[in-house]
């Protein structure tokens, strides 16, 4: 979340960021952030001042005492019981306020860096680059949705008979596929610096506040309410919260993390052509990369995990494109985000598969998340993440793009994996 002090210095420019996200009540939000924190410090210099005045008073009643002035000691002493009155009254204010004031600060997104262009969906996106050839796939050419039925290596019909739809059942070479592709991604990463986390696919409330996820996208977590726990929708969360109240050193920086982990998504609202087969799923497996830097150095490693994920769609002989993410589609925690999408020449459309984020302090204000600068005061770290790689629509690519008469042929960065450079009926 933002800082209080910044929005109060920063109030215009908080306002006009704000609006690049199509914040409709920005200007409501921030102005009432501003004014709670105004209550809340006169609040706080009037207990202060009611428990200085009631310790003072304290004092003079022992002396009072010694003194034999014990009429006036008792007149002192029903003052400090009205001053203490006073202070709990003060005190419980200002825990309202408090309150208030967070739950409002937990209402205002991130504000975009200037290089975020303007726009308001998707549509308004900036292509920055394309990479690789496009196929165009000779007739009777199928989109994977019909491809996985033919080879039999992914089942919807299980999947939505043990769990419902959007969770599906990958088998013989298609499951073998896909853990080719998630140790591929993490061998890659460890290599590239990454040290590698496994952690818990359930959070607590606090984890989903820390990084974001509650309250903005709450609707779409699975909540387990037994236990006041969030199914996880991306590694993200559970491995940036490795960090929450956490003071580092700043010869600790950079931290680099990467995990693998299955994610979570109720997908409300999805529905059409776009959302068929592997497009969009309620379940699927992703392995992301985290780092926690130094702020001077965020948008230099910002560029380098763009490099990285640009490395893995390379190797995997993918023809993808980079787009800058325009104001009205960046995530609410996002200063900045970058996506990847491959080309699918079956469905001859592109899809989304990683979107690298640089969230600046945001995150790390929320998760208390600091480091000791040079003369020892503690500051907040920038923190960014990444999807390298999320594999159903990579998978829906590979299959769509390589198939021939005889298979589906796999690349040769993931045969050592497979065991196999054809999916065979």
């Amino acid at each position: 979340m933002l800082q209080v002090q910044f929005i109060k210095e920063n109030k215009e420019r908080v306002i006009k960021g704000l609006s690049k996200k199509h914040i409709k009540n920005a200007k409501e939000l921030v102005e009432t952030a501003i004014s709670l924190d105004e209550q809340r410090r006169a609040v706080q210099t009037e207990l202060d001042n009611s428990l200085a005045e009631s310790n003072k008073i304290s004092k003079q009643i022992g002396l009072l005492m010694k003194e034999g002035k014990r009429d006036e000691a008792e007149t002192a002493k029903q003052q400090t019981f009205k001053l203490k009155e006073q202070s709990k009254e003060l005190s419980q204010k200002q825990s309202e306020l408090d309150s208030q004031l967070l739950q409002t600060l937990y209402k205002i997104p991130n504000v975009p860096n200037n290089s975020v262009p303007e726009g308001k969906s998707e549509k308004d996106n900036i292509v920055l680059s394309e990479h690789g050839e496009i196929k165009t796939l000779t007739e009777g050419n199928a989109p994977h949705w019909e491809l996985i039925k033919e080879y039999d290596i992914i089942d919807f019909d299980l999947g939505n008979k043990i769990t419902g739809a959007g969770f599906p059942v990958y088998k013989g070479q298609g499951a073998k596929l896909q853990r080719a592709l998630i140790n591929f991604f993490l061998d890659q990463a460890i290599d590239a610096g990454y040290q590698e986390v496994t952690t818990p696919i359930l959070v607590n409330e606090a984890s989903g506040y820390g990084t974001g996820q509650l309250p903005d996208k709450d609707g779409q977590m699975y909540y387990a309410s037994a236990d006041n726990l969030y199914l996880i929708p991306t590694a993200e969360v559970p491995i940036t919260n490795i960090y929450r109240d956490v003071i580092l050193q700043e010869k600790e920086l950079p931290i680099k993390h990467v995990g693998y982990s299955p994610c979570f998504r109720r997908e409300a609202g999805s529905w059409g052509a776009d959302v068929r087969g592997l497009n969009r799923l309620h379940q699927f497996d992703k392995v992301e990369i985290i780092q926690i830097t130094h702020p001077d150095n965020s948008y230099s490693t910002l560029e380098n995990m763009k490099s990285h994920v640009a490395m893995l769609l390379d190797k995997l002989e993918l023809p993808y494109r980079l787009l800058n993410l325009c104001g009205g589609d960046i995530s609410f925690t996002a200063a900045v985000t970058f996506d990847f999408e491959v080309y699918s020449a079956a469905q001859e459309r592109w899809l989304e598969v990683s979107s690298v984020s640089n969230f600046e302090n945001y995150q790390a204000n929320r998760l208390k998340l600091r480091y000791k600068d040079e003369n020892k005061k503690s500051q907040l770290l920038h923190t960014l993440n990444g999807s390298a790689l999320a594999l159903p629509r990579i998978l829906a690519a590979l299959l769509e793009n390589n198939q021939t008469k005889e298979g589906i042929k796999i690349p040769k960065a993931l045969q050592s994996y497979t065991g196999f450079d054809l999916i065979t009926k």
